[in-house]
């Protein structure tokens, strides 16, 4: 019996940060509509983000909507990809298209779902297979976006991430979506 659609949380280890999503999850295709709250901390101000995710049959990333709210204001961000895997961004003011060095993926700081979108695209909960991933990346809670490249190493211990905010050794469930990430999240 498929355990999807389901709803996936996951709690910061130093309890300032969750984040929950309900992710449909068809062959590789994955529709997600998810929610980070964080109370302010060293790494960040107090802030709400919401999300809704649409990835193609291959897992990579098709539209993001993004929302962050913090006490100042509210911010939104679209990001879509067309059919020339370009990347059309919208922040409101700024409209931007790029390909993004070829990124079919969109990683959001602060989030561990999105680290599961490379993870399950690549196979890499079953890969010895180093793979460097290009991704439109999305900082929270001001909705920044730039180019970024993360680097997954499958290894006996987990999956290491070589992010530019981190480093880490990664474990997942037999599909694919994160269980812990150390010094960012845990699945509860």
């Amino acid at each position: 019996m498929s355990r999807w659609p389901a709803v996936l949380t996951w709690r910061a280890h130093n309890g300032c940060r969750m984040e929950s999503a309900r992710v449909v999850l068809t062959g590789n295709r994955i529709r997600a509509s998810g929610r980070i709250t964080g109370g302010e901390c060293a790494d960040h101000p107090a802030f709400s983000a919401s999300y809704d995710l649409i990835t193609d049959e291959n897992g990579a990333t098709k539209r993001l909507s993004l929302r962050s709210t913090v006490a100042a204001g509210e911010r939104q961000a679209s990001i879509a990809r067309d059919a020339e895997d370009y990347w059309l961004i919208d922040t409101g003011g700024t409209h931007v298209r790029s390909t993004f060095a070829g990124a079919l993926d969109v990683d959001v700081v602060l989030s561990p779902f999105f680290n599961t979108l490379p993870i399950r695209r690549h196979g890499l909960n079953r890969s010895l297979e180093d793979v460097v991933v290009p991704v439109v990346y999305v900082r929270l809670p001001d909705l920044l976006v730039q180019e970024a490249s993360l680097t997954y190493s499958p290894g006996h211990d987990g999956i290491h991430v070589l992010s530019p905010v981190s480093s880490a050794t990664v474990t997942v469930d037999q599909d694919g979506f994160l269980l812990d990430y150390p010094d960012l999240a845990e699945r509860i």
